[in-house]
């Protein structure tokens, strides 16, 4: 199955990765939750909930948010491995990180 992953900063700033089950599968949800999360830390992303609370789904955002579009136009080994981490981490085969809106859908 063709996995696609996009993240959009703005209408000139979208960015797609493709992958196939192969590649992902190694990745357990875990292990790509974890991997988001460390990136989370090590990008020092503020939590949005007052609460503190961190949901996968806020976690993916601000992790894409915090690198910068630059870092998704390198297209290269971090940026797929965040594309693959957020499809493993959220079990879709399609994925939309949308920054400005906050979305993933």
């Amino acid at each position: 199955m063709l996995h696609t992953v996009t993240v959009s900063f703005d209408a000139s700033n979208e960015y797609e990765f493709k992958f196939q089950d192969a590649d992902i599968a190694g990745l357990s949800r875990d292990d790509a939750r974890d991997w988001l999360f460390k990136e989370y830390e090590a990008l020092e992303c503020a939590p949005r909930n007052p609460v503190g609370k961190l949901l996968i789904l806020d976690i993916i955002l601000d992790v894409a948010k915090y690198a910068g579009a630059q870092r998704f136009a390198a297209g290269g080994e971090w940026a797929l491995r965040f594309a693959r981490s957020a499809s493993a981490a959220l079990g879709r085969d399609t994925v939309r990180v949308d920054v400005p809106n906050l979305t993933v859908g």
